[in-house]
């Protein structure tokens, strides 16, 4: 672990207690994910991830040892915090086992290969997936109910909101999360009122569910919208699956 990985985790300190540390992934997207203009989107550097991989495998072993009567004993922001962050773990991870010669998740394959149903880790004793960490944890009606999420985890692509460039601690979770719902809807490229018309991102009709009633949920960021209320047409835009990797232009 480099010099300013250690800094990092050092400033992790200063945290409240939590039930679980991670300040070790709270160093890697320090280092790795570069925010950019605007505070919109991210990209990331699989490149220097690669180059932490030690640390980051560390990272991810110290989830899976995570007994499941443990879990449950946390209180409810600690375990979301804990299955945000691994989601996003586990999906860098599952890049870097291709890292550099892939382009988008979905070189993995959609039926056979399919990243988000692959077994590829364990949590809590048991084999696990990425969709059963989204869909079958945290979308799962009455444990979290918590649309936010959507805003949280990332795919590791262009379209996803942002990698956080920070882990998600309970202590801060409620404004961490209210602060990727206005990053990832003030963004024009993936959302925006135009000509009387909403132009969504996708999720919004993928997990359509999640957010219902939609104009209500729009509502609430009308102003980060540009939306002025009420009934509208609304249209889902383009998602762009290209990797989020981190291009030689970019800038923080």
């Amino acid at each position: 672990m480099d010099a300013r990985l250690i800094l990092v985790a050092l400033a992790w300190i200063a945290l409240p207690a939590q039930a679980f540390d991670h300040g070790a992934w709270n160093a890697l997207v320090q280092a790795h994910v570069v925010v950019l203009p605007g505070q919109h989107a991210s990209q990331v550097d699989y490149a220097g991830m690669a180059r932490d991989r030690k640390a980051l495998k560390a990272y991810l072993d110290s989830l899976s040892k995570v007994p499941a009567a443990e879990f449950e004993g946390w209180p409810k922001n600690e375990r979301k915090a804990f299955l945000i962050n691994a989601y996003n773990a586990f999906t860098v991870e599952k890049i870097l086992t291709r890292w550099p010669d892939i382009a988008s998740i979905w070189d993995f394959g959609k039926i056979f290969g399919n990243p988000f149903k692959d077994d590829f880790f364990s949590l809590f004793g048991e084999k696990y997936t990425l969709d059963r960490i989204e869909h079958g944890t945290l979308r799962k009606p009455g444990a979290y109910d918590d649309p936010r999420v959507h805003f949280a985890l990332n795919c590791a692509s262009i379209g996803c909101p942002m990698l956080r460039e920070e882990a998600y601690v309970a202590a801060r979770l409620d404004a961490q999360l209210d602060e990727q719902a206005v990053r990832f809807l003030s963004d024009r490229s993936r959302n925006r009122f135009r000509d009387g018309r909403l132009e969504v991102s996708k999720i919004f009709d993928w997990f359509k569910e999640d957010f219902e009633p939609r104009e209500k949920y729009f509502a609430q960021y009308a102003q980060v919208l540009g939306y002025p209320g009420g009934p509208v047409p609304i249209d889902f835009l383009d998602y762009d699956w290209s990797l989020n990797s981190l291009r030689s232009s970019s800038r923080r």
